[in-house]
């Protein structure tokens, strides 16, 4: 298995921990997302990659009826704990489980990365119905904050951040140019290891030796105690939401 492939399937032993730990997303980057389908009512949506919820349970706080798909059986299951009311299916962003033209947005939240796109986009072309939306969001945190910049310093690895320039790979002739927003978010942390804990869900620390991590560990756990941002008490780690929209173009 190559370390893409790796990374991608690095979550699930660590599916209660992602739960617990990994931020949600702003209700209004929801909300901008399906601004093209110009209606208020309750949607039919799917989220693609779903994990262990952290969007899911956005979606279906705005009222929507939710499908998830996650082809992880652990992150599924977490899911299915922890959001009430909502279907939840195995299955893979290549070969989504669900019957032609059935939902009128697809959200991906901090996933689109994983997928093959050749495969991928006309899969979600072809669940979507026409006017529908294509939604990839990713939240990350403010790195033109100091220590917020130092920290990701301090817990690089010797695997590199997946990020990329979703615009670029998220082109396709079923959909319309990429629209992109963004929207200032935070992640409540109550305690320096909380915060450690968070990191650790991260694919970059999932697949390195153990040895690694926990030589990294201890430098996060050293920087967060000596910080004064983050040293006392309960703090909130400044987060920037990227959103990225593209509407179903009729054959």
């Amino acid at each position: 298995m190559d370390l893409h492939a790796r990374r991608a399937d690095s979550f699930g032993e660590q599916a209660e921990a992602y739960a617990e730990h990994r931020p949600d997303y702003p209700v209004a980057a929801i909300r901008w997302a399906l601004e093209p389908l110009g209606t208020d009512e309750r949607l039919d949506v799917l989220d693609l990659a779903a994990g262990t919820g952290k969007l899911t349970a956005g979606l279906c706080a705005e009222g929507h009826r939710v499908t998830a798909v996650e082809p992880n059986e652990q992150m599924l299951s977490e899911l299915v704990r922890r959001v009430h009311g909502v279907r939840a299916l195995p299955g893979h962003a290549e070969h989504i489980p669900v019957p032609d033209q059935t939902v009128d947005a697809v959200f991906v939240g901090t996933a689109f990365h994983w997928f093959d796109q050749q495969k991928a986009l006309p899969e979600i072309a072809r669940v979507l119905r026409p006017g529908g939306v294509l939604a990839a969001m990713w939240a990350e945190p403010v790195t033109d904050v100091e220590w917020v910049r130092e920290l990701e310093q301090v817990s690089a690895s010797s695997v590199e951040s997946q990020r990329q320039d979703p615009v670029s790979f998220m082109a396709h002739p079923s959909f319309t140019k990429a629209e992109q927003a963004t929207f200032p978010h935070t992640h409540r942390r109550d305690s320096p290891e909380a915060a450690l804990a968070w990191i650790n869900t991260h694919s970059r620390l999932l697949v390195i030796d153990e040895a690694e991590r926990a030589a990294i560990s201890d430098k996060i756990l050293a920087f967060l105690r000596a910080r004064p941002e983050t040293s006392n008490g309960p703090f909130d780690v400044p987060l920037r939401a990227e959103v990225y929209r593209m509407v179903r173009v009729s054959e």
